[in-house]
């Protein structure tokens, strides 16, 4: 099998193991946070906005639908039903990694369509830091155009590299390409982490390098060690039990997107905050800690596959939990919800307090 041919059949991998598997791991850290209940609210729930701005983007909620596919020609379905609802919520929305597609153009339209489907809303387009080091700004260009991108993420999953049969085990040089890339692209690079989360000194390097926006992408949901893990029998046709064990044991590596935001928000940048966040609630709390827009991917993954209506209906849900929880806590735009007061308690609490200068802002 070629390369392009064998990294389309990757992604495909990656879908099936994600919808039939168990890949999900760890905490969050969002079950140690509980946000001040204000008895008297003073607001029509039924009136508040869900309506935010991010990176000079007008979106209908702070519910980003985080990257998750693309590059096989079976994921271009589940991409058309993805960029039909983020257009008609006016939700903004993150493509999987395009190096399937540069690497064989025959792929474009399993990207591509999520901008027909959704040509006035916030889309993000996705590469790999290692692809950016190796190939330069001539492949984020690409990935940009393909899509009409309002944005780049570079993405980062070195924990993934280190367990995956054929991953790349060299991050040297990536720093300096994502220096220059923020330098010369046209568009804004958002910094995004897969499932490991983003530490303070990393933001704050990331930051500097000219990135507009992080992307914690913590510890606490799908686990990208344990979705090698199950895939390290599909490789060669038998499996490996080294590289499964080494991804059942590093399934539980990172730090928790709750603790992740925490340091990142310190860094005075937006941030996405993503990694296990599975409701509303949990969106508002995200909310609560400085994150600008909550992501989601494995919760809308299924729905996608069933269709736009039950796709629909989700994310619907999500936004009545959004709403109630913006009511109770006494705000009345997205926008006051870093005012809203707050407890941590548990292992969250203790990570915090262990940061250096580990005093506990806005609670």
């Amino acid at each position: 099998m070629n390369r392009r041919n064998f990294t389309s059949s990757r992604k495909l991998d990656h879908l099936r193991i994600c919808l039939k598997k168990s890949i999900e791991t760890g905490n969050t850290g969002f079950d140690d946070i509980r946000l001040v209940h204000e008895a008297i609210p003073d607001c029509n729930m039924d009136k508040l906005s869900l309506k935010t701005r991010f990176l000079g983007h007008d979106l209908g909620s702070p519910l980003f639908i985080s990257a998750m596919t693309g590059g096989h020609p079976e994921t271009k379905d589940v991409n058309a039903v993805l960029g039909e609802i983020a257009g008609e919520f006016g939700l903004g929305i993150g493509v999987g990694s395009q190096r399937a597609a540069i690497e064989n153009p025959e792929l474009a339209d399993t990207f591509s369509i999520v901008r027909e489907k959704a040509p006035d809303t916030f889309v993000v387009g996705n590469l790999g830091i290692v692809q950016l080091r190796d190939h330069g700004i001539e492949w984020a260009e690409q990935a940009v155009e393909m899509i009409d991108a309002d944005a780049l993420a570079i993405h980062l999953n070195f924990l993934q590299e280190a367990i995956q049969p054929e991953g790349d085990h060299d991050a040297g040089g990536c720093y300096s390409a994502l220096r220059e890339l923020c330098r010369d692209l046209k568009v804004p690079v958002i910094v995004k982490e897969t499932g490991s989360g983003i530490s303070y000194e990393t933001g704050f390097r990331c930051f500097g390098a000219g990135a507009a926006c992080v992307d914690v992408g913590g510890y606490g949901g799908a686990s990208w060690a344990l979705i090698e893990s199950h895939r390290s029998g599909s490789v060669n046709g038998s499996e490996d039990l080294h590289l499964k064990g080494l991804g059942e044991r590093f399934g539980e590596w990172g730090l928790p997107t709750a603790v992740s935001l925490y340091e990142t928000a310190r860094c005075g940048g937006p941030v996405i905050a993503s990694g296990g966040i599975r409701s509303g609630i949990e969106m508002t709390k995200a909310l609560v800690l400085g994150a600008n827009l909550a992501g989601m991917a494995l919760p809308l993954l299924k729905p996608a596959c069933d269709g736009p209506d039950a796709l629909r209906k989700v994310i619907r849900n999500i936004h009545q939990e959004l709403r109630i929880s913006l009511f109770l806590t006494g705000k009345t735009r997205i926008s006051e919800l870093p005012q809203a007061r707050w407890y941590l308690t548990g292992k969250t609490r203790e990570m915090i307090e262990n940061l250096p200068g580990g005093d506990i802002i806005g609670h």
